[in-house]
């Protein structure tokens, strides 16, 4: 899962009367990534590359404890959401952000091979839907596009935002399902990863920016 994680952040910023930032709410839809990449500099958590391990996914995640087991990425839920509550002092808004972090594993769940743990030991578990693209690719696809779709009918504003981020989405997820496999894991690697969460993530803050919501009467 690539920029499906980013359905759950759609949804979210739009599920309340109050509307908590997009940006804000992208950062916590990869925020295991974020640290997981950060780990992988130092050596912390590892993966490799193994041609042909999934039909879609060349990336061997055979070491990552800390977060992506599901009590890592709670406890990074955890973390997040006490940091919101301290910066906004709303509850809601907290829970929201700890919730999409959480969302990560669920929607890694879905495709990742069995590579994920519940705290950092076996059984290692993932249904393996990178090995069946023809349900994979149209998952990933409706998730993103049904949620965006969804917060733009619960806003209003202009559309250049919207399109822009469209359009970074599906240029992140199409150079990752048919450019270039890579050949190898070094620093390089984390720091594509966080160029491209940071440039999604700028868009989607713009969007956040340019929308406000509509209330129904009544």
């Amino acid at each position: 899962m690539f920029i499906g994680h980013w359905a759950p952040a759609l949804a979210a910023a739009v599920v309340t009367r109050r509307q908590p930032r997009l940006g804000l709410l992208f950062i916590a839809a990869q925020f295991v990534d974020w640290i997981f990449f950060a780990l992988l500099l130092f050596g912390v958590e590892r993966m490799r590359v193994v041609p042909g391990i999934t039909a879609m996914n060349p990336m061997d995640l055979y070491d990552m404890p800390y977060t992506h087991s599901l009590l890592g990425t709670a406890i990074l839920a955890t973390g997040l959401a006490i940091a919101v509550w301290v910066w906004r002092r709303d509850f809601g808004y907290a829970l929201l952000a700890g919730g999409v972090v959480l969302s990560h594993w669920l929607l890694d769940l879905l495709v990742h091979r069995p590579d994920l743990t519940i705290a950092g030991s076996p059984p290692k578990l993932g249904l393996g839907l990178w090995d069946v693209p023809a349900i994979a690719i149209p998952l990933e696809l409706g998730l993103t596009a049904g949620t965006l779709a969804f917060y733009l009918s619960r806003t209003r504003g202009p559309m250049a935002p919207p399109i822009l981020l469209a359009a970074i989405l599906l240029g992140l997820q199409a150079i990752n399902w048919f450019g270039p496999p890579p050949t190898e894991v070094n620093a390089g690697t984390s720091l594509l990863a966080f160029f491209a969460y940071a440039l999604a993530t700028a868009a989607a803050w713009w969007l956040g920016m340019t929308r406000t919501r509509k209330f129904r009467r009544g």
